[in-house]
């Protein structure tokens, strides 16, 4: 469907945001896999320059070489050979005439056809002097023929490896990646570099040259270096000195042991110190998040006023403006809860005026409309005293809460004796009553749960649907007495009639919260009814609440006390 794309990409884009500072640290922790490739280009970088020197190193060696056989044609000189046989394959760039070299000593498996010449063993002794056991140096003259030869393109020993664990498994990762240089290649012999050696038909024309190349079994690269032979003007042979790269190798592979270690390692603290980082201040969220919660209780009362933190971040600033905010919320709470008792206490002696004005106007002689005019006053009057009269229950409860003993009672003989009280006062209020047989014994005051019961069954009556029954049940819940655990009882007082509004539930139990809409009735309503129940319930160390019947067809209030043994 169109835009079907977008909406997935926006909600994944929702999803990361939605992780938390724990995901999100370690998602933005990926930068650091930056490291290894940074790493890796730099070993590359480095092997490079190690190729350039070891290029320019040989060509040095050829150099210092050619330098000792300049001016010296005699010593490049061989006496010809015999003609080649039908049997004798013609090597590829080569002239015809070229010859077979000896070692150094002249008298090795290349050994010279001619073997005769004194002239070698002086070339060759100009080699021994300066060879090398990783690199092989060799003459050729123009005719391409090898003169002498010495060294070899193979180390004679590799370092033992006594490296620990850590290390070993570095140089097992690196291996995983990187084949690791060998010296089991194939050494090609100088006839085979003449048959493709661009450098050496490069020196023999004047020109300094280098080249790598590959083994002929491909295990190993090789560098050359050729450098002239002169003797006036005249180029009469070339120095050729060779090397394997397998010495850079290892140097590359032991730096990216190195490497490899050292990203682990800086992968470990980094992710160690950005857990420690995003679990410091989850904690601290969480614990932000818990003391506000746990400030304000189900009924939206501020219970306590947390202090700030003393941090001097970001998040200690927040909480410092949480504490400030709900101890102004604190401060106008109080001053709601307490309007009612004041101003009850300040109407009072105004209202005590009115009626005495109002009884002495009635002691006059007044016309007929007059007498009508005082009547209602007079009931207003009264209706004006009922509503005082409320304003301070609340009030006169709240304090003598704080002075109510406690006593063990049975509930079911309260609630029945309630139940049959209400069925004289509401005579057209059909009651259902339902108890267990047994007592169900709780701690507190059977006065204040009549009283309870009173303000529930009211609100029951005026909100019920006329014609309709009351129903009071009283149940216990989660006994387990082979535990010894006597569970919790439940008090509900239904009515059928119309369902609570969506976020009302909480707000009903509230000082002066009210949902009648018949606020202009003789008999007025201040929204504390229920507000009187919640605190008898609590004073019981129980809980309150509404909710509306399965049906959807009315509305109970269950109260749940802790059930005594």
């Amino acid at each position: 469907m169109p835009g079907g794309a977008p909406a997935r990409a926006g909600l994944k884009f929702f999803r990361f945001f939605s992780l938390g500072l724990r995901g999100k640290l370690a998602f933005a922790a990926l930068v650091l896999l930056a490291l290894p490739w940074v790493g890796w280009r730099y070993v590359q970088e480095m092997e490079g320059f190690l190729l350039d020197a070891q290029e320019q190193t040989l060509l040095g060696t050829a150099r210092a070489v050619s330098t000792a056989l300049h001016e010296r044609p005699s010593l490049l000189q061989l006496r010809p050979v015999p003609p080649r046989t039908p049997e004798t394959p013609p090597q590829e760039n080569l002239p015809p005439d070229r010859v077979t070299v000896g070692s150094a000593s002249g008298n090795g498996p290349l050994a010279n056809e001619s073997a005769g010449i004194d002239h070698e063993g002086e070339v060759a002794a100009i080699l021994k002097g300066i060879e090398r056991s990783t690199s092989r140096i060799w003459v050729v003259n123009r005719e391409f023929r090898v003169i002498a030869l010495a060294g070899s393109l193979k180390r004679s020993s590799v370092a033992p490896n006594d490296a620990g664990w850590m290390e070993h498994l570095m140089q097992v990762l690196v291996a995983a990646i990187i084949q690791r240089p060998s010296e089991d290649f194939d050494e090609a012999t100088p006839e085979d570099v003449l048959s493709s050696g661009r450098e050496v038909i490069a020196a023999l024309q004047g020109a300094p040259r280098t080249r790598i190349r590959q083994t002929a079994d491909g295990k190993a690269a090789i560098v050359s270096a050729a450098h002239p032979i002169w003797s006036g003007d005249d180029v009469v042979g070339a120095v050729v000195a060779e090397e394997s790269t397998n010495s850079i190798l290892s140097v590359r592979n032991r730096a990216l042991e190195r490497l490899l270690f050292a990203t682990l390692v800086a992968f470990v603290l980094a992710g160690a110190v950005l857990l420690a980082l995003a679990t410091r201040i989850s904690w601290r969220i969480r614990r932000l998040r818990d003391e506000a919660e746990g400030a304000i209780d189900a009924q939206g009362r501020i219970t306590r006023v947390f202090s700030g933190s003393n941090a001097g971040d970001e998040i200690g600033d927040l909480s410092r403006s949480f504490s400030s905010v709900l101890e102004r919320l604190a401060e106008h709470h109080s001053y709601l809860e307490t309007m009612a008792s004041r101003l009850s206490h300040e109407l009072r002696t105004p209202v005590a005026v009115v009626r005495s004005s109002l009884e002495n106007l009635k002691l006059e002689p007044s016309p007929g409309e007059a007498r009508v005019y005082l009547q209602r006053a007079e009931q207003g009057l009264a209706r004006l005293s009922t509503i005082l009269t409320r304003m301070s229950e609340a009030t006169r409860l709240e304090q003598g809460l704080q002075a109510t003993e406690r006593e063990r009672f049975d509930l079911v003989h309260v609630t029945a004796g309630c139940v049959e009280g209400y069925r004289s006062a509401f005579q057209d209020r059909e009651f259902e009553l339902s108890i267990p047989d047994e007592p169900v014994f709780v701690q507190g005051s059977p006065e204040l749960i009549a009283q309870m019961m009173d303000k529930l069954v009211d609100n029951a009556n005026d909100f019920g649907e006329p014609g309709t029954p009351i129903s009071v049940r009283l149940e216990r819940v989660g006994a387990a007495p082979d535990l010894g655990d006597p569970g919790s009882v439940v008090l509900s007082v239904g009515n059928r009639g119309k369902p609570l509004p969506e976020g009302t539930r909480e707000r009903l139990f509230a000082s002066m919260v009210s949902m009648r809409r018949d606020a202009g009735g003789e008999k007025p309503h201040l929204g504390l009814g229920l507000y009187v129940a919640r605190l008898i319930a609590e004073f019981h160390r129980g809980t309150i609440l509404a909710e509306n019947l399965s049906d959807g067809q009315g509305v109970a209030v269950r109260v749940t006390f802790k059930a005594l043994g």
